[in-house]
């Protein structure tokens, strides 16, 4: 599970990332990095931490699967974050393949949408 210090969960936060940072799609899921963002609401902190939130529409399935959908996401999310610089914000839009998708292929995904964002990857 995703420690509760790297989860977004404001409004705000969520429209930051994805209207002013970049952007990676996948077959299964798009990622927003809204890279080194200072945090407004933390309190003289300077390096707040990454943290990374998911949206997963109704096209994705049903509330099995778009709850499945969200554990997997989490799971894989909680192993990259590290990776990201810190005060970063992630989003990670689920499309409507994933609910179909194995937990391999989010992986996959995941993995070529942050090595893209971070410049390691070709267009």
């Amino acid at each position: 599970m995703l420690p509760t210090e790297n989860r977004l969960r404001r409004r705000e936060d969520f429209a930051t990332a994805v209207r002013r940072g970049r952007r990676a799609g996948r077959p299964t899921l798009v990622v927003h990095l809204r890279s080194g963002a200072t945090d407004p609401h933390a309190p003289g902190e300077s390096a707040p931490p990454t943290r990374a939130g998911f949206v997963v529409s109704k096209a994705v399935g049903g509330a099995v699967v778009r709850n499945k959908v969200k554990r997997r996401l989490r799971h894989l999310m909680r192993d990259r974050v590290d990776q990201l610089p810190p005060g970063s914000l992630v989003v990670v839009r689920a499309l409507p393949g994933s609910g179909d998708a194995d937990h391999a292929q989010l992986a996959r995904d995941l993995d070529a949408a942050l090595q893209r964002l971070l410049g390691g990857g070709a267009r």
